[in-house]
């Protein structure tokens, strides 16, 4: 099962990478060009939140040996799970947005508060998979609820990885 989750990773990843107009930039390049920083577009970042849901459940889907009984009963779970995951992530890329805006002349108390609401948000999204584990639990026997969180999990790190990568770091 390594396999298939590998061979499609490696293409969330790169369909993950199609959609963003932001090169990511050396260290060395970083300090000077980055004061010009510009996020991506509104509509760039619906289409890639569009297609990180598309890849994640089709990525589940590759992963989870469901029967069809459990298949009826989990997937009405996992969006249920995803659309709460979605509002926790209209907050996330309204603060990168907030991000993109004010880096170049972002002030020490904007940098706090900045921090401070990405901590939340990350706390947020585990306070809602500790939520739905049990939601989880009850369709799906506890080895296959374990493979989803592990799937999830890794999904979540990647996604959050190709974001992160894609933000310059904040210049002292």
């Amino acid at each position: 099962m390594k396999k298939p989750l590998l061979a499609v990773l490696a293409l969330g990843g790169a369909v993950l990478l199609g959609h963003g107009s932001v090169v990511a930039q050396d260290s060395g390049a970083q300090a000077g060009a980055s004061q010009n920083y510009q996020g991506p577009s509104d509509q760039e970042i619906t289409l890639l939140r569009k297609d990180i849901r598309s890849q994640k459940k089709q990525i589940i889907a590759a992963n989870m040996p469901l029967t069809d009984a459990e298949a009826q009963r989990f997937w009405p779970v996992y969006d249920q799970y995803t659309a709460e995951l979605v509002q926790i992530n209209n907050d996330k890329y309204a603060l990168i947005k907030e991000y993109a805006q004010s880096y170049g002349n972002m002030t020490d108390a904007q940098a706090d508060d900045w921090s401070k609401r990405a901590l939340k948000l990350d706390a947020d999204v585990a306070a809602l998979r500790q939520k739905y584990w049990s939601n989880f639990r009850k369709v799906l026997p506890a080895k296959k609820t374990a493979l989803y969180e592990q799937v999830e999990r890794r999904m979540q790190v990647l996604i959050d990885l190709q974001l992160d990568s894609q933000l310059p770091l904040l210049q002292p």
